[in-house]
Formats: C-alpha cells, sequence, structure tokens
C-alpha cells in the first residue's frame, strides 16, 4: 500500500513538472527576416541596376525618376521600421549597405559625365568614409553590439540624395554646358553648394561615427 501510494506521489509530482518543461517562448516579438523595411531595402539594391544604366546611357530624365523612387524607398523602410517595430540586426547592416552602393555608384559614374559637378576627391572622400563606417558597424554587430545611424549619418544620407537629385536634374534640363538663362546659373550654384555640403558632412559624420565605435568597444571591453 505505501508502495502504491508513493508511486501515486511520484507520478502527481512528474505530471505537475510536464508543463514546465513544454513551454515555449512566443515568436511573436520576435521580427521576421523578411519584413517590409527588409523586403524595401532590397528594392534599393535592384533599382541601383537601372539608375547606373540610365547615367551610363544618358537617360538623365529616367535616373532621376528612379533615384527619386530609391530615396522615396528609403525614408519608408526606416518609417515602417520604427513604426512597426520590426528593426532587425540584417536590416541595420543592408540598409545603409544598399544607400552606399546607389549613392558611391551613382557618384562614380558621374565623374566622366561632362558639367555633372562631380570631381574625383569628392567621390573619394565619401567612399572612403562609407568603407570605414561599413567596416565599423560590422565588427560592431558581430561582437553583438547594435551600432545603427546616428543624426549625422541620416542629415548625411539626405544631403547626398538632394545633391545626386540636383546632379541629375541639371544634366536631364540642360544639354547646353554654358546656360545662358539666369535661373540655370542659380541651379547649377545651388547644385553645386549641395555637392560641397555633402563632401563637408560626409567627412564630419565619418568622425563622428569613428568616435561613438571607439566608445562602445571600449564600453563592451568594461563589461
Amino acid at each position: 500500500m505505501f508502495v502504491a501510494l508513493g508511486t501515486t506521489n511520484g507520478l502527481v509530482r512528474r505530471f505537475n513538472m510536464a508543463p514546465l518543461t513544454t513551454e515555449t517562448k512566443s515568436p511573436r516579438n520576435i521580427p521576421a527576416l523578411w519584413n517590409w523595411p527588409n523586403l524595401l531595402t532590397g528594392l534599393r539594391f535592384v533599382l541601383s541596376i537601372p539608375v547606373f544604366v540610365s547615367i551610363m546611357t544618358g537617360w538623365f530624365w529616367l535616373a532621376t525618376s528612379l533615384f527619386a523612387l530609391a530615396a522615396f524607398s528609403d525614408w519608408l523602410d526606416g518609417f515602417l521600421a520604427r513604426r512597426l517595430k520590426s528593426g532587425t540586426a540584417l536590416g541595420r547592416n543592408l540598409d545603409p549597405l544598399a544607400d552606399k552602393v546607389l549613392v558611391c555608384g551613382a557618384l562614380t559614374l558621374l565623374i566622366s559625365v561632362p558639367h555633372s559637378g562631380v570631381a574625383g576627391w569628392m567621390v573619394v572622400v565619401i567612399v572612403c568614409r562609407e568603407l570605414i563606417v561599413t567596416s565599423l558597424r560590422s565588427f560592431l554587430e558581430h561582437t553583438g553590439t547594435p551600432f545603427g545611424a546616428a543624426i549625422l549619418g541620416k542629415v548625411k544620407m539626405v544631403l547626398q540624395s538632394l545633391a545626386l537629385l540636383a546632379v541629375l536634374l541639371s544634366l536631364a534640363w540642360s544639354a547646353d554646358p554654358q546656360p545662358s538663362e539666369n535661373w540655370q546659373k542659380a541651379f547649377w550654384l545651388v547644385r553645386d553648394a549641395l555637392l560641397y555640403a555633402t563632401v563637408a558632412i560626409t567627412a564630419i559624420s565619418g568622425i563622428e561615427y569613428v568616435w561613438r565605435a571607439y566608445e562602445a568597444y571600449c564600453g563592451r571591453l568594461k563589461m
């Protein structure tokens, strides 16, 4: 009889503990890998190809339209990531990479286009900054330290987009290398001002990112 009671108590204890071993975490709070923000980032990679082809073939109106669409998708994927709280480590790495491919590729192709206003040294500064920041971001994310965009990085992207749109529009509007109308001259001045402002803020934000990366890495070493 005592043996039976002991056996029964053992079964009851095992029965009561069973739910603890079968309980699983709900996946509802885990962001999906291919969510809307990441899909929009992928779209920006795809749009880069026709933008480059349009620049090489001189279809500057088409290049302007496609680049404007790509720039809008950049704003939209950031908005959705914040609104839907669906940011991922993949998105933090792919989103700026898509921006760099689009911007650096377009600027590199525009160097050889006459009267584009894009100088080789400008592209060197921008590309070097992007490579350094991308390397730092990949290293810190690999160590488990989130390294998202800072406010200067976002301002930099806005200026780069405006400058590229101004360059493409100036090439689309005027085939004359020496515009005679005052509004064309004024627009060229705005374009050049945007290009120089873009280079300046790109360099400054690069320095800021290096400092942030240094602080983040030192903080992780102290943990």
